[in-house]
């Protein structure tokens, strides 16, 4: 079966349907030991040791790579890792090449995952992977674990049924897509490309058809301190930092006001998010602070780069500051922290779309859907950088970086069948 244009043929849909049953027991524990390794950015390498070795007993031709191995700070989208060593970061691509005529395709997953937060505010063990009443729950079970295990075991039901691809298939794990997106710019940089590229972020199994862009900043606060009792006499960094926080959110608003003409984000309400993740400030509670620490992230509207965004906060800090008797002659620090991330569209038309489209539907019984999303995604460097077409798309779940995330099982099972009539269809199948 060459011909990689053609819908798959009905009996190989149940050969892949009845393979992905007889292996889903395996592929929920495979998820559930995904889930249990602790995969904060910068402890990721004890998962991708895992995963080399899984890839490897399956034969494929295994590369293991850091961040620092590719350059990657030469390339002009890198954003900033000054808090992580680029040599400890690092990824794991399987290629399986059968020497076939078809198109080539990359899967690409992450397996970092966010902090779990206080452990008392969760109802389960957040790296346990328990499974209850058709979920698994955890810490990256839904974002994006549960995807992880789907490409992989899609590949395993078309073996398990007797095909391998046509084509080349690289099989990718990353880091870095939390807080950066350099995992999967790393991965391109080494050389792999391919004709598309699916990534099964938790979806709900829809096609993401655009995407805002991000920036992470920090802002470095200082003030004067002196006794609570002469608070007059001094200044407050965390008060100076509010006063910072309400200017941010007031630009936030102006920019969303400015969304209803956007091409992709005009129907959406406030598509813009301003968020404060992380504060830090002051050391006694009898005197007023004399630093503040804020860690933030704003959205970019597609149309604009990220090179203008950061131009625009830096604008946004400067009015600010000038307002403020003290922060005009104490301005806080900028610093860029992470995501410099453009925004991106999945444009109408291509072929790796009609693909998708039809097997979802063969699939789930209905044409498939498409969202706009107020995050990022890792889709943002095939497409912009790389002009490769690239589809997320992926399972459906509850509570991305939320306590009690969890994927539905049944969901993760489609999917996985899904993704294995998308290889076949895309690069065409043959006997093994």
């Amino acid at each position: 079966m060459a011909d990689n244009t053609a819908a798959v043929p009905n009996d190989v849909m149940e050969r892949l349907r009845a393979a992905i049953d007889r292996n889903f027991q395996d592929q929920v524990a495979f998820l559930q030991k995904l889930v249990q390794f602790r995969s904060l950015r910068g402890e990721e390498e004890p998962v991708q040791d895992w995963l080399a070795k899984q890839f490897e007993k399956r034969g494929y031709k295994t590369d293991q790579f850091s961040l620092a191995e590719v350059g990657l700070m030469r390339h002009p989208k890198a954003a900033p890792m000054d808090d992580i060593p680029l040599e400890g970061s690092r990824q794991v691509v399987a290629t399986l090449d059968n020497s076939g005529k078809g198109r080539s395709l990359i899967l690409q997953g992450h397996v970092d995952v966010v902090p779990e937060g206080p452990l008392d505010l969760w109802a389960d063990p957040p790296f346990e992977g328990i499974v209850r009443d058709g979920w698994m729950i955890g810490r990256g079970a839904q974002d994006m674990k549960a995807g992880v295990s789907a490409m992989i075991f899609a590949l395993d039901a078309i073996r398990s049924a007797g095909f391998v691809p046509d084509g080349r298939v690289h099989l990718e794990t990353v880091t870095e897509e939390e807080s950066t997106g350099n995992g999967a710019l790393a991965t391109l940089m080494r050389g792999y490309t391919a004709d598309a590229c699916l990534i099964p972020e938790p979806t709900g199994h829809t096609l993401t058809r655009a995407q805002v862009g991000a920036i992470w900043f920090r802002l470095r606060v200082r003030g004067t301190p002196v006794h609570v009792a002469y608070s007059e006499t001094g200044t407050s960094a965390i008060l100076s930092a509010m006063h910072l926080v309400r200017a941010f959110q007031d630009y936030t608003k102006a920019i969303n006001a400015k969304a209803v003409s956007n091409a992709w984000f005009g129907a959406v309400k406030d598509p813009i998010k301003f968020n404060v993740g992380i504060i830090k400030g002051g050391d006694w509670a009898s005197s007023t602070a004399a630093w503040c620490e804020l860690d933030c992230r704003l959205g970019i509207l597609p149309g604009e780069t990220p090179r203008e965004a950061m131009d625009g906060i830096a604008r946004c800090l400067a009015e600010a500051q000038k307002s403020d008797s003290f922060l005009s002659s104490n301005p806080a620090e900028l610093i860029w922290s992470g995501f410099q991330a453009d925004p991106a569209a999945c444009e109408p038309g291509s072929a790796a779309e009609a693909a998708l489209a039809a097997v979802h539907e063969r699939v789930f019984g209905r044409p498939l859907d498409e969202r706009l999303s107020t995050a990022v995604n890792d889709t943002r460097y095939y497409t912009v950088d790389y002009g490769i077409p690239a589809l997320c798309y992926g399972p459906y779940g509850i509570g991305p970086h939320a306590f009690d995330e969890r994927v539905d099982l049944e969901s993760l099972r489609k999917t996985t069948l899904s993704i294995a009539l998308f290889v076949a269809q895309w690069c065409g199948l043959r006997t093994a």
